[in-house]
């Protein structure tokens, strides 16, 4: 830690002149031993365990090396009862002393290796680390096929610690297969034993912790973990709920994580259904924050925290029995959130539209927010599915034109669910939404704010992705072409090129021989519309006044059918004899009446 660092740190574990930690020094035989009886609880405070195999040889290098690998940060919290620890099981202490908050990956990545234990990935699937090494040089290296078959490589050293052998057989034992192969000096056979013998007393390397009193709270946790932190890694409370959950609700944990694994699968072993869509690959934080937000009424997940402690807000002290209770609560609305039918009615709302994909979707709170108000509305107020995919599919139009939960989410969502957490019928729930919908998409929103919206050269703009949806929701085809821009955005058509481009329609090279060099305005999104790669392709850098006609003669549209074509994609009557900036301007506005006809659809 350098000085800067110490400062900031010596700023936060200061509080009124007392201090709230005490340093701890250990080696990692007892760091080991105290996890595996469960002195140590190792909850998942923090990610999967996402080091690479890399990383961890890099480690083990820095430690034979005699290099310091940083601090450990460990939370004094005695009162938590039933942690989960990794560790052998029957030999686990009920409560243990310490919570790892800073160090999980190292300390993971240790017990792993010398224990021989396997780790969850982020994709939550186990693994076994293993890492070589070459006695004859002291180098580490991830175990591969070449290092397995290399006589001169111990291929998992997790097996010098976990085979129970002292260090003389081991060294022995490794002489032996080595002379079996050729011959070695003295000189070279001292090395080896030399560099086992160090490898071996990796167990007694030594480690300083900084232990933090019991009576810190989870937010000054969190700081002092960001203020010392190297690596920039941020707690957030979905952290510490998650936290919870591996304390004193490991099932619902373990399902979450299930859950968002079986995400990335069409179909589950056996051909069961599974939670794959084309929209979102889950986190569990994320579906913590829908199930918070049906289960509490709450955006905000810092006082879900103290809530899921079981602390009564009355008297303000904690109980197991409010603890369990509001933990029954959360297992009730979890069940919800992770079902099946209701995961993918709600995407088949947002299909219907026009929200073809994820592809159109610009914010996953959007996204997650709008399946809270979903769910609240099928459980709570038994919406009938038509209405309910109605209402849901016009909230999620308007928080995605308003971008409403793009600045200070938890905040916004604390106050759309304030509206609603006291009502008690079907109609005021809708009543409620449909005013918030009417107070947000004003008559000066349609004519002013969405027009200057879409003075944008951003691919990514939550109002072009409205647009592509309402054009899907007319049943709008590409540009120059009979085929529906629904099909040709079917995001389960897998194709090595995609079957639409977007379209220049004033090309850019022809736009910068025009003497418009200003690529923001070259690449506004109204000088852009979907057509088919061929077309696009053969378009090239052409004006449009001659490819609009090469084009209309070749395939042969009737007048009808050019005009269609012309209306459905916002294109103004002799767009293509227009000045560039009047064009845009005058696209703008027609964009924006075919967003509202798709809204006004629903």
């Amino acid at each position: 830690m350098d000085n800067i660092s110490f400062l900031f740190y010596w700023d936060i574990i200061m509080n009124e002149d007392r201090t709230i930690f005490k340093k701890v020094d250990m080696d990692l035989s007892s760091l080991l031993t105290y996890i595996e009886i469960g002195d140590i609880g190792l909850p998942d405070i923090q990610r999967p365990f996402v080091w690479s195999a890399s990383k961890v040889r890099d480690l083990f290098d820095s430690m034979y090396r005699g290099f310091p690998i940083g601090y450990l940060l460990f939370w004094n919290n005695p009162s938590r009862t039933d942690v989960r620890q990794i560790g052998t099981e029957g030999k686990q202490h009920k409560i243990p002393n310490l919570l790892i908050i800073d160090g999980q990956q190292r300390l993971t990545s240790l017990y792993s290796v010398f224990r021989g234990q396997p780790v969850k990935d982020e994709n939550y699937q186990e693994k076994i680390i293993e890492i070589a090494f070459r006695p004859t040089d002291g180098k580490f290296s991830v175990s591969d096929a070449a290092t397995k078959k290399d006589t001169e490589f111990i291929d998992d050293i997790s097996k010098i610690w976990s085979d129970g052998k002292s260090s003389y057989t081991i060294v022995k034992d490794f002489l032996n297969k080595i002379k079996e192969k050729r011959e070695i000096s003295d000189e070279e056979e001292d090395k080896i034993s030399h560099n086992l013998d160090r490898l071996f007393d990796l167990q007694k390397y030594p480690f300083t912790a900084l232990e933090i009193a019991s009576t810190v709270d989870e937010a000054q946790v969190a700081d002092i973990f960001v203020r010392i932190n190297s690596e920039g890694v941020k707690l957030n409370q979905s952290d510490f709920i998650l936290t919870l959950l591996s304390v004193f609700g490991e099932d619902l944990r373990k399902e979450l994580e299930t859950f968002c694994y079986e995400s990335r699968f069409p179909v589950k072993p056996g051909g069961k259904p599974s939670p794959y869509n084309h929209f979102i690959t889950p986190s569990p934080d994320q579906l913590l924050r829908v199930s918070v937000a049906l289960a509490f009424k709450r955006g905000k997940l810092q006082s879900v925290y103290q809530i899921l402690r079981g602390k009564d807000h009355t008297t303000g002290k904690y109980s197991e029995e409010k603890r369990n209770e509001q933990f029954e609560k959360l297992r009730i609305s979890q069940k919800s959130v992770l079902d099946l039918t209701n995961w993918h009615q709600f995407f088949s709302a947002l299909q219907g539209a026009g929200f073809k994909s994820g592809n159109l979707i610009s914010s996953e709170n959007a996204l997650l927010f709008a399946y809270a108000f979903y769910l609240i509305g099928k459980n709570q107020f038994k919406l009938a599915q038509y209405e309910l995919d109605r209402l849901i599919s016009r909230w999620f139009y308007t928080i995605t034109l308003s971008g409403r939960y793009s600045s200070s989410p938890e905040s916004m969502m604390d106050s759309d669910l304030n509206l609603i957490k006291d009502l008690q019928t079907e109609e005021e729930f809708k009543s409620v939404l449909e005013n918030a919908i009417n107070n947000t998409l004003t008559p000066d929103f349609w004519t002013i704010s969405l027009p200057n919206e879409l003075i944008t050269s951003s691919v990514r703009n939550p109002v072009i992705y409205a647009f592509y949806a309402s054009q899907i929701k007319q049943n709008s085809t590409a540009l120059f072409s009979n085929k529906y821009i629904s099909n040709l955005l079917d995001p389960s058509i897998k194709a090595k090129k995609k079957f639409m481009d977007r379209h220049h329609l004033f090309p850019k090279a022809y736009l910068m021989r025009e003497g418009i060099e200003d690529f923001k305005l070259i690449n506004q999104v109204a000088n852009f519309s979907f057509v088919e790669w061929p077309d696009n392709i053969r378009i090239s850098d052409t004006p449009p006044q001659e490819y609009l006609l090469k084009i209309k003669e070749e395939k042969k549209f009737t007048e009808e059918q050019w005009r269609l074509m012309h209306i459905n994609h916002a294109l103004p009557d002799n767009w293509e004899n227009m000045e560039y900036t009047e064009f845009l301007e005058r696209r703008r506005l027609l964009m924006t009446d075919i967003i509202k006809q798709g809204f006004e659809s629903l």
